[in-house]
């Protein structure tokens, strides 16, 4: 019998991202408590967002937005490292960029929780940004992941290609 396999990757899909991002700038566009305040988000390049406002409280009112918008759209928080407001005459900035791929230091602390923690068998690859679970027994495969769900790497896990 073939292993059965899964991959572990940490992605986010850009489209769910721009629709957040746009629902959040129509919110400030809207909302009373942000008029005239120049409060406004946007993409400054392909995987960075920037936020701007007069004020650092309604900047982070702003952060706070943004931030409810992924959480309605089943976007984990981790996959968004937002910086620090920096000011920059009477205008607040704040840029943050999207966080995709397992990095090789990630990778080996999972791989290490996998054969430390996980079933006997199961065997883990790392492959680029991914990574790859495979075991003989499906249930096998099904307790690393509530292992791995139960554990924070500090970026956002994704399940795919289970086979």
């Amino acid at each position: 019998m073939a292993d059965s396999s899964f991959d572990v990757v940490s992605k986010v899909e850009r489209q769910e991202v721009d629709n957040a991002l746009h629902q959040a700038g129509k919110e400030l566009s809207t909302r009373f408590d942000f008029r005239n305040t120049g409060a406004s988000i946007e993409w400054s390049s392909e995987e960075t967002i920037t936020l701007t406002a007069d004020s650092e409280e309604r900047l982070l009112a702003a952060l706070e937005v943004f931030k409810e918008k992924l959480i309605r759209r089943d976007i984990s928080l981790k996959a968004f490292d937002a910086g620090e407001p920096s000011q920059s005459g009477k205008i607040y900035k704040l840029s943050g960029s999207l966080v995709q791929g397992i990095t090789t230091e990630n990778a080996k602390k999972i791989t290490k929780k996998i054969r430390d923690e996980g079933p006997k068998g199961v065997k883990a690859q790392i492959q680029g940004e991914e990574l790859r679970v495979s075991s003989k027994k499906r249930d096998d495969l099904q307790s690393v992941i509530s292992l791995l769900k139960g554990e924070d790497f500090g970026i956002a896990l994704q399940f795919v290609n289970y086979r």
